[in-house]
């Protein structure tokens, strides 16, 4: 007879459990709402144009490298627009990136790239 109370009280926590609503039961937390915000990415870059030279500092304050490339567009339609070698500026660097036209410049800008 004791057998069948045991086997009773466990029935009946079961059953208990079981007609619980789904927020009160214990499970792994999960996140609602929007993602979080992305990691800051992207090296600050400063660009320079001196006559027909241009000249980029770039610096990467983020743990995360930044591939970056400077691009040059000349003023004159006969003189050739350039895109540089993309240069990989690793956490805490500083690169110089250097360009130039025959005469003068019309826009330069750095692009950039997750490595």
């Amino acid at each position: 007879m004791r057998l069948s109370r045991s086997v009773a009280s466990v029935t009946v926590a079961v059953a208990l459990v079981l007609s619980l609503p789904y927020e009160a039961m214990p499970h792994a937390r999960v996140r609602t709402g929007p993602p979080t915000a992305a990691e800051p990415f992207g090296a600050t870059c400063r660009t320079s144009v001196s006559g027909s030279r241009v000249t980029a500092y770039c610096h990467n304050p983020y743990p995360e490298t930044d591939r970056v490339g400077l691009h040059i567009e000349c003023a004159r339609w006969w003189d050739l627009d350039s895109d540089g070698s993309p240069v990989d500026v690793g956490p805490a660097q500083t690169v110089r990136l250097t360009g130039r036209c025959w005469m003068e410049v019309r826009s330069a800008w750095v692009s950039h790239e997750r490595d």
